[in-house]
């Protein structure tokens, strides 16, 4: 794991970054965002931090981001959906994945739109990840409970969403 870490900040590092000419010129921030954004979808927050790595000064970098959200080439909500989208396919729960939008700049309002926690379908999701990790049998003892509580709670499943899939799910409708 340390030398993946390693790796990506080496790659990072061997970018070039825009020479002191090109830091305060808008065509040049934006063919470094356009760039970016060829790769994969930026959050507005986001890109603006990339091209602030770069180089690009501070008000030429808003500006530029500024222009593309205009121009919809960048859109918050849209990169939220399919964060959330991609994911929670990969077995992440609402928690982590509201906290993770959070540190990419994304609004609350946004987040609580893009990731709906209350949606029955995120116990679905807690449920069917325990059975795919452990089994499909609930666990037997305290010790092995607590192991899997864990595990959903790392994932970012809320304490419903565990209990639901550990099978000790309270009906209050009765």
């Amino acid at each position: 794991m340390a030398t993946a870490c390693r790796a990506v900040r080496r790659r990072r590092a061997d970018r070039k970054p825009i020479d002191d000419a090109a830091a305060a010129d808008p065509a040049a921030a934006r063919l470094a965002a356009l760039k970016l954004l060829n790769r994969r979808d930026f959050a507005a927050g986001e890109l603006k931090g990339r091209l602030l790595e770069r180089g690009v000064a501070a008000e030429t970098a808003e500006s530029t981001v500024g222009q593309l959200v205009r121009e919809h080439f960048v859109d918050d909500a849209r990169y939220a959906g399919h964060y959330v989208t991609w994911h929670a396919g990969r077995g992440q729960g609402p928690v982590r994945i509201a906290m993770d939008l959070r540190e990419a700049g994304i609004d609350a309002a946004t987040i609580e739109s893009a990731v709906d926690a209350r949606n029955p379908v995120w116990r679905e999701r807690c449920a069917a990840l325990r059975r795919r990790r452990f089994g499909a049998e609930a666990p037997d003892d305290w010790k092995e409970r607590g192991k899997q509580a864990r595990f959903l709670q790392y994932r970012g499943f809320t304490g419903d969403q565990v209990r639901a899939a550990l099978g000790n799910d309270i009906e209050l409708d009765e």
